[in-house]
């Protein structure tokens, strides 16, 4: 297993909007341009990008925090990491910004550089902060 990644990223959009993006099956369609189905309650099942990646929410505090249970369907059975996505507000009085930090642990340590964007196929930028960003703001 790996250590954590951590990444910070500034969004022009409220926290809810983020959030709302985060776990809203249609939302995270439009910004992914990926398949996705989500059920946004403690507990509910998600599968993203066409079922590479599926898992559960386990704690969700409305417009503050994610935490998921998240695996790619290519990893051992059995195996998942945990994702927690925890969005601050910020910004200027001219509009909302929120501050996303996330931390994702556990997950195989071969798989390091793919999620922390080292490489051309993916990574949480290149598959949610840019595509997040460039659909909220």
């Amino acid at each position: 297993m790996s250590n954590a990644i951590r990444q910070e990223v500034s969004i022009e959009a409220s926290p809810q909007r983020v959030y709302d993006a985060l776990l809203d099956a249609r939302r995270f369609r439009e910004f992914t341009g990926a398949p996705a189905e989500i059920d946004p309650s403690p507990g509910g099942a998600f599968a993203c990008f066409g079922g590479i990646v599926t898992g559960r929410n386990i704690e969700l505090v409305p417009n503050r925090r994610i935490v998921q249970a998240w695996r790619v369907t290519m990893w051992p059975e059995g195996l998942y990491s945990i994702v927690r996505f925890e969005l601050q507000p910020e910004g200027p009085p001219e509009g909302p910004r929120t501050r996303l930090i996330m931390d994702h642990v556990g997950f195989p340590q071969e798989m390091r550089r793919h999620l922390n964007g080292e490489m051309a196929d993916g990574g949480w930028q290149r598959q949610y902060w840019d595509p997040l960003k460039k659909y909220l703001e």
